[in-house]
């Protein structure tokens, strides 16, 4: 059995692989695949390990022979999973491992742009630190203030953990569906989208994105956030409309913006975004540490190495196509 991983994953997850008998090929070229290379090269496979690689119909249909895709991530949303399904494909991804680091880069954006501390670095390096000013370059605090979370799931609940424990931060939140145990914990009061704009300092952003959520934070959204709020999205760049985005920082709609993802994905080098004081943007890098990479790694070989052996991935987006199967 052959598996292709279309990015150079951690040690541990290839190893697991290599150790349960299964052949890997590794992407190590630093670009992404075109779509002739991936099915060219999957056509070769018994299976897919795939690293943000987006998986359309046409692939799907091309390469319908593949007995699991294992994702390296724990979103789906570039995936056509209908499609996979109706060809009893079944599609793996790695929920959990990642919602701690995440969170903490959702608390890195907040602090880095409650400080302008992005920006202020970039004053040092451009020979800029000449004068003290002290009412130059001011930050807002945000102990006592009141974090808006949309999405509060895992992720959601570890950002307002953090914040919590931190800043003493008041917490609301907004889901279709309540979320008792973060009420209890937490003290976390739900309540209707429009007011989780209106009333929170912070609001953060931990979605999936569904065509419910994709252009969810537009203009409409931002006007009703407060002048003195933070906007946070470290979940996908889709679910805010970024030319809204920037005319609501120009506006003063909002005070500012700290982002991990973006849309499209790389965002261009001369985006006005990067350079605003008030802005902090990284480039999609919520999951990335070493323990974190390391644990979907072996998420992901665990549902190779199910899929290639004809037995129930551990962790399946598309369920159905065992029940579908029966």
């Amino acid at each position: 059995m052959k598996v292709f991983i279309t990015r150079v994953i951690s040690e541990e997850g290839r190893v697991l692989l290599e150790e349960a008998g299964i052949e890997v090929q590794e992407w190590k070229e630093k670009r992404a695949l075109t779509q002739e290379e991936l099915i060219y090269n999957c056509l070769k496979s018994d299976a897919l390990l795939s690293v943000g690689t987006r998986l359309d119909a046409d692939f799907l249909q091309a390469c319908s022979h593949l007995k699991v895709i294992a994702l390296h991530s724990v979103g789906f949303d570039h995936v056509d999973v209908d499609s996979a399904t109706s060809l009893n494909i079944p599609i793996g991804n790695t929920p959990g491992v990642l919602s701690a680091a995440t969170a903490d880069t959702a608390f890195l954006l907040m602090l880095a742009t409650s400080r302008k501390a992005f920006y202020l670095h970039k004053t040092i390096e451009k020979g800029e630190w000449v004068f003290f000013d002290p009412t130059a370059n001011l930050g807002i605090e945000l102990r006592g203030k009141t974090l808006g979370v949309f999405g509060l799931g895992k992720i959601g609940l570890e950002m307002a953990r953090c914040c919590k424990a931190a800043f003493g931060m008041k917490l609301l939140y907004h889901n279709r569906t309540r979320n008792e145990d973060a009420e209890q914990e937490l003290k976390a009061k739900w309540v209707p989208f429009e007011e989780l704009l209106q009333q929170s300092d912070v609001v953060t952003v931990h979605t999936a994105l569904t065509p419910e959520t994709e252009g969810k934070f537009d203009w409409s959204a931002f006007e009703l956030m407060k002048p003195s709020s933070i906007f946070i999205n470290t979940a996908r760049g889709a679910i805010h409309k970024e030319e809204d985005l920037l005319r609501a920082l120009e506006e003063g709609k909002i005070w500012g913006a700290g982002l991990d993802v973006t849309n499209p994905e790389p965002m261009r080098p001369d985006h006005p975004l990067l350079q605003m004081p008030n802005v902090a943007v990284l480039p999609h890098i919520g999951s990335a540490t070493q323990e974190t990479r390391a644990a979907m790694s072996v998420l992901a070989a665990r549902n190779v190495i199910a899929g290639l052996n004809g037995v129930q991935i551990p962790f399946a987006v598309n369920p159905e196509v065992y029940i579908s199967s029966l």
